[in-house]
């Protein structure tokens, strides 16, 4: 694999990561947050300046735009997200370059006590003489999923400034608040215009993923009797107590994400704000199949129901909502894009790996939506916190990939 993308990708992901670009599920805006019109306006100007066609950056706050085909061919989707996680720290992302990394434990500077180490982390003990990027041990890094960004920039421009290579239409769409399950708008499917798509949001070499999990959101409200305390006797009702209560009566043992892997499932608690008038709890409900995403809503509905029994005077609601399905119900139907995939990866010399997503991706809801979408490597590892990185190398060889499945699609 030649060295032909590394500075290219390595500019743009410190570029981008250094962003404030965070989504924020209790927000009712769309995109969720302002800032992430700075990630947003950026990739449009930049899109315009490398010479892409309709460039435009729609109402629902996603950028789209045209590299025109110069072969037959299906219409093509690549996608990335701009926004980073909510579950950490991610303003004042410091990116830096650890070049030629020599194999052994990696400190940050903003925070010593952190190391990320091949013991802990595997994949990095495979990545001596690469050039890896981390933040500053302060904030997550955003290559989740600005690594994917970087990787379609950089083979757009190849494309654009390479009008010899043979590729079908290919249509980009860098979308908002995926990270909160809300990156794809009713809009986008028709907007996109592509006949398959990839979303580039996976981590290990070799990664080409096509099922993840179903997902719903649970938010349960529990509101007290509130009085001052020095009278409270037989009168208050506290909304803590009995919010504490539901958690604590939740499956922990088995149905927890510490305490699952491969295909289980599991009731993720994510937030629990108040007070002692009113508390707020936020679960999300994961599986692979839909009668196990159903069995762990009823769950949370059986434990407030039960909670709700033993104080009448409090009010116990719970919501649930769908967020995604597991795109693998339709996939499965039509595994040309996935095969497509499979053969680039071999030919750029990386044996595809197909495991099951637990988590999901703008693909999983444009798959349902009706545009096939699997979900293909960047190298991000240990995202969603301070020990999240990538390789430079990685992403090289996910450029490579991209660029050879376009091609191969021209034939296709």
């Amino acid at each position: 694999m030649t060295d032909r993308f590394d500075s290219e990708l390595e500019t743009r992901l410190v570029r981008y990561a250094a962003i404030d670009s965070q989504s924020d599920d209790d927000s009712p805006s769309q995109p969720s947050t302002s800032i992430q019109y700075e990630m947003l306006r950026l990739l449009e100007k930049e899109l315009t300046e490398i010479g892409a066609s309709d460039v435009k950056l729609t109402e629902y706050g996603a950028v789209l735009a045209t590299i025109p085909g110069t072969a037959e061919g299906p219409t093509v989707g690549l996608l990335a997200h701009v926004d980073t996680a909510p579950q950490f720290n991610a303003t004042g992302v410091k990116p830096r370059v650890i070049r030629g990394y020599n194999g052994g434990d990696i400190t940050y500077p903003d925070d010593p006590a952190l190391i990320l180490s091949p013991e802990t982390s595997p994949y990095l003990g495979g990545k001596q003489g690469h050039d890896i990027i981390t933040a500053s041990g302060l904030t997550l890094l955003g290559a989740d999923d600005k690594a994917g960004v970087a990787i379609i920039m950089t083979a757009a421009r190849h494309m654009l400034e390479n009008p010899g290579m043979k590729h079908p239409t290919i249509r980009i769409a860098f979308t908002p608040d995926e990270e909160i399950g809300r990156g794809v708008d009713e809009r986008l499917p028709k907007d996109l215009g592509a006949d398959f798509a990839y979303t580039f949001d996976g981590g290990e070499v070799g990664e080409i993923e096509y099922e993840s999990f179903s997902a719903d959101l649970a938010e349960v409200r529990v509101t007290g009797v509130s009085i001052h305390p020095g009278l409270a006797k037989d009168k208050l009702v506290n909304a803590i107590h009995l919010a504490s209560k539901i958690v604590a009566t939740l499956p922990q043992a088995t149905m927890t994400p510490e305490t699952t892997d491969d295909r289980d499932g599991f009731i993720h608690l994510t937030e629990m704000t108040g007070g002692s008038s009113e508390m707020k709890v936020k679960l999300i409900l994961r599986d692979f199949e839909l009668d196990g995403l159903a069995e762990k809503g009823e769950i949370v509905r059986k434990v407030c129901e039960a909670v709700q029994l033993t104080e009448p005077r409090a009010l116990i609601t719970c919501a649930i909502r769908p967020q995604y399905r597991n795109m693998r119900y339709w996939l499965e139907k039509d595994m040309t894009p996935v095969e497509l995939a499979r053969d680039a990866a071999r030919a750029v010399g990386v044996e595809p790996i197909s495991v099951p997503i637990r988590g999901g991706t703008d693909g999983s809801r444009l798959t349902e939506m009706g545009v096939p979408t699997p979900n293909l490597f960047t190298g991000m590892q240990n995202i969603h916190g301070p020990l999240e990185w990538v390789s430079v190398q990685d992403m090289a060889v996910a450029t490579e990939m991209c660029l050879k499945l376009v091609e191969s699609a021209a034939k296709a």
